[in-house]
């Protein structure tokens, strides 16, 4: 297997593997890259090269052209400009189509053969009238591309609750499904505010740490169980999976901390 390099596209966008060839890129450094019959540009979120264990599909890689010079980074600028300018173009059309639609950003490709206009609706848009429009002033391939919420919370970014970057911003590559039974699992308090992310869906995190909390609480007890410990029968009241131990209430009233650490205790 090839070794490859993750990249994000156009500093928000995909996070795709290409291939480095020759070339070593660092962190953060952005690259010219082979895009959908075109070029494009990217960020590298990943200059460690490696064997993939994801890459079991039938597309090849494509290649990294170049890293981005003095004269890539101008033109990434310009199409930047340009693509505020097509953002409020494709509004005023929007409004005139009278689509049921809300336009969220526009961008180019590196070549500005392909704009991506970014958009939300509550439902599905027949927006064929529209494209043929924007190809006509824009002249390029023109693509329209409907995204839910958490995909507009990667594309503004921004700081969660733990004061990082936003995961769907910095690393994600896919939005993996989120379920109230891993916070159920994780023992966080069911208040939606407090589980929830910016997009105003359950943290992603939630998702990730998910398996590592299951390992983690393997062999510990559930809060509500009994357990015969040395001081004597008791209920358990709480778990830290961290530290891995429980807090038991005795029969007598005590309470005591039960370490799963170095033994077990019968229950």
């Amino acid at each position: 297997m090839a070794n490859l390099i993750l990249v994000q596209l156009r500093g928000w966008g995909n996070v795709q593997l290409y291939q480095p060839g020759n070339l070593i890129v660092k962190e953060g450094q952005v690259v010219i890259v082979e895009h959908d019959r075109g070029t494009d540009y990217g960020q590298v979120i990943s200059p460690k090269n490696g064997h993939c264990t994801e890459c079991n599909t039938k597309e090849q890689p494509k290649r990294i052209i170049r890293i981005a010079r003095e004269g890539d980074l101008k033109q990434i600028e310009d199409n930047r400009l340009k693509a505020k300018e097509a953002f409020a173009s494709c509004e005023k059309r929007i409004q005139e189509h009278k689509l049921d639609m809300k336009l969220v950003r526009a961008e180019y490709s590196f070549d500005r053969s392909k704009m991506i206009f970014y958009f939300t609706a509550e439902g599905r848009v027949d927006f064929r009238d529209l494209v043929k429009d924007l190809a006509k002033v824009f002249k390029a391939r023109i693509e329209l591309r409907q995204i839910g919420v958490r995909d507009e919370a990667r594309l503004f970014g921004g700081y969660g609750s733990c004061g990082r970057e936003l995961c769907c911003r910095k690393f994600l590559k896919d939005f993996e499904p989120v379920t109230i039974k891993m916070a159920k699992e994780e023992g966080l308090p069911l208040n939606p505010p407090k589980i929830s992310g910016l997009c105003g869906r359950l943290m992603c995190c939630l998702s990730y740490e998910y398996e590592t909390y299951k390992i983690l609480a393997k062999g510990l007890p559930r809060e509500g169980e009994h357990l015969h410990t040395a001081q004597g029968k008791g209920k358990v009241i709480s778990v830290n999976v961290f530290k891995r131990s429980a807090s038991v209430l005795l029969e007598d009233g005590g309470l005591i901390e039960v370490s799963y650490k170095d033994k077990e205790y019968a229950r």
